[in-house]
C-alpha cells in the first residue's frame, strides 16, 4: 500500500491564526523563518500565509499538503527529521487578490521577505508584477482600511537590506499615492537582518528517505544543515515571536553581523562556486577537498577579516572555523551551479565590496578579485549559463561591447566602474 500524503489528516493539527504574511517561499524560507517561527511559537499563535516567487510549483505542492512539510537536517553523520506545520496557507505570488487581503488584515503583524537580490530592483512597471510592488499594494489597502502599524522584515542577501527594501517600497508608494507613501514612513517599521543557512536543492532520494523514516509521502521536503543564525535590529510595533527562543539574535548595529555573514560565508561561496566549476568539481564540499582551492579561500577571508569591522563579539576567527567545516560536510551536497547563478547580484553584494575595501586601504584585492575574474570566465565560456541569468540582457550586451578579447573586463566593469581598469 503507498504511503499516504502528508496533510492534516495524517498530522491532524489546526492551522494556526495567520500573523505573518511571506513572500517568496521557497526552500531558505522554509529552513529558516519558518523553522525559527515553529520554535519560538510555542503557544500556536503565529501561523505564516505564503506567496511564491517567480515559480508556482511550491504552491502546488504545499497546498496539497495543507502547509505542512518535512525538514531534513544533514549533519556529517546522520539525519535529523522535524515536520514543520506553520505554515498554515500558501499561495501564487500572482494571488494579488488574497495577498492584498492578508496583508491589510489587522492580526498581520509582520511581513518577510525572501526574493533574492534582483527582487529589490526599482518597481518601474506595473506594481502587480513585483514582490515589491504587489507588497506596496497591501500596504495600500492596510492604508485605507485603518490598519496598525506592522514590520517589514526582508531576510536575503543584501547589506542593509531593510533600508533598501524601505527605499523600493517608498519610491514606489510613492507613484502610487503621496499620501499612502507618507503613510508608509510614519507606520511600517523595516527590520534590517542577517541570515545564514546553507539549503541545497531537494533530490528525490530526500523524498523517499522522508517516506521511509517517517511514514508518510511528503512532495516538498526541505533539507539544510544544522547550523543556523539570525541577527536583527529593527522594531517590530505589532509584536513577534519570540525567536530569540530558537537562537534568533536582536542588535543595535546589524552592519558588522551582516557584513561577517555575506563576505565570509556567501563571499566564500561564490569562490569555491566558480573556480570549483572551473576546475571540474560539482559541490561544495568536493571543492573544499580541493587544496588550491582552499588556499585561495583563506586567502580571500585573510583579506575580509582586515576589512570587517573588528567587533568583539563578531568572534570572527571561531565564525570562520565554523564555516569552513560547514562547508567540508560531505553529506550536505550543495551544487557549485546553485550558487553559481545570477552572479552579477550576488557578487556586487559580497565580492565587489572586499575589492572596494582593500583599494581604499591601499591594499592589494588580488585575492578577491579572483573570484570576479573566474566568474567571467565561467559566464563567458557558455552562452546558456548568461541566458539563465536575472541580468541576462545586460550582461549579453557587455559581452558584445567587450568583444572576442576583453569580455572579462567588460563584465568587471559591469559589476562597478571601478573594476574596469583592472587588469
Amino acid at each position: 500500500m503507498p504511503a499516504p500524503l502528508l496533510d492534516r489528516s495524517t498530522h491532524p493539527v489546526p492551522a494556526r491564526p495567520v500573523r505573518i504574511v511571506h513572500l517568496g517561499v521557497g526552500n531558505f524560507s522554509r529552513a529558516h523563518q519558518a523553522w525559527y517561527t515553529t520554535v519560538a511559537d510555542r503557544e500556536s499563535q503565529w501561523g505564516i500565509c505564503a506567496f511564491t516567487g517567480r515559480r508556482a510549483a511550491v504552491a502546488e505542492q504545499l497546498g496539497a499538503q495543507q502547509g505542512l512539510y518535512t525538514l531534513i537536517e544533514r549533519g556529517p553523520v546522520d539525519d535529523r527529521l522535524t515536520l514543520i506545520d506553520v505554515i498554515g496557507e500558501v499561495r501564487p505570488g500572482t494571488d494579488l487578490e488574497r495577498l492584498v487581503e492578508v496583508v491589510a488584515a489587522p492580526q498581520t503583524a509582520l511581513v518577510t521577505l525572501t526574493v533574492t537580490e534582483a527582487g529589490y530592483a526599482p518597481v518601474t512597471t506595473d506594481p502587480a508584477t513585483s514582490a515589491v510592488g504587489r507588497l506596496v499594494l497591501g500596504l495600500a489597502a492596510r492604508r485605507r482600511g485603518g490598519g496598525p502599524p506592522l514590520a517589514v522584515v526582508s531576510c536575503d542577501n543584501l547589506h542593509e537590506n531593510g533600508q533598501v527594501l524601505r527605499e523600493r517600497v517608498l519610491e514606489a508608494a510613492e507613484r502610487l499615492d503621496r499620501e499612502c507613501a507618507s503613510w508608509i514612513s510614519r507606520e511600517v517599521s523595516f527590520v534590517d537582518t542577517s541570515v545564514d543557512r546553507i539549503t541545497p536543492r531537494i533530490t528525490d532520494a530526500d523524498r523517499v528517505l522522508v517516506e521511509q523514516r517517517l511514514g508518510w509521502r511528503d512532495e516538498a521536503p526541505v533539507v539544510t544543515e544544522p547550523f543556523s543564525d539570525w541577527v536583527l535590529s529593527g522594531e517590530f510595533p505589532a509584536g513577534r515571536p519570540e525567536w530569540e527562543i530558537a537562537g534568533a539574535r536582536f542588535v543595535d548595529d546589524i552592519a558588522p553581523w551582516e557584513l561577517r555573514k555575506l563576505w565570509v560565508l556567501n563571499g566564500g561561496h561564490s569562490l569555491l562556486a566558480y573556480l570549483g566549476l572551473l576546475r571540474g568539481h560539482e559541490t561544495v564540499a568536493e571543492a573544499t577537498a580541493d587544496g588550491e582551492l582552499v588556499r585561495a579561500l583563506e586567502e580571500f577571508w585573510d583579506l575580509v577579516v582586515r576589512r570587517l569591522p573588528r567587533a568583539a563579539e563578531l568572534d570572527l576567527d571561531a565564525y570562520r572555523s565554523e564555516t569552513r567545516e560547514r562547508f567540508a560536510n560531505p553529506r550536505l551536497g550543495y551544487p557549485l551551479s546553485q550558487i553559481a547563478g545570477d552572479g552579477l547580484d550576488k557578487l556586487r553584494q559580497r565580492v565587489v565590496p572586499v575589492i572596494e575595501a582593500a583599494l581604499d586601504a591601499g591594499e592589494s584585492p588580488e585575492a578577491a578579485l579572483r573570484i570576479v575574474c573566474a566568474w567571467a570566465r565561467w559566464l563567458g565560456s557558455d552562452p546558456s549559463r548568461v541566458a539563465t541569468d536575472q541580468n541576462a540582457d545586460r550582461l549579453a550586451g557587455a559581452l558584445r561591447a567587450g568583444g572576442g578579447q576583453d569580455q572579462t573586463a567588460a563584465l568587471l566593469g559591469l559589476l562597478s566602474p571601478r573594476l574596469a581598469g583592472i587588469r
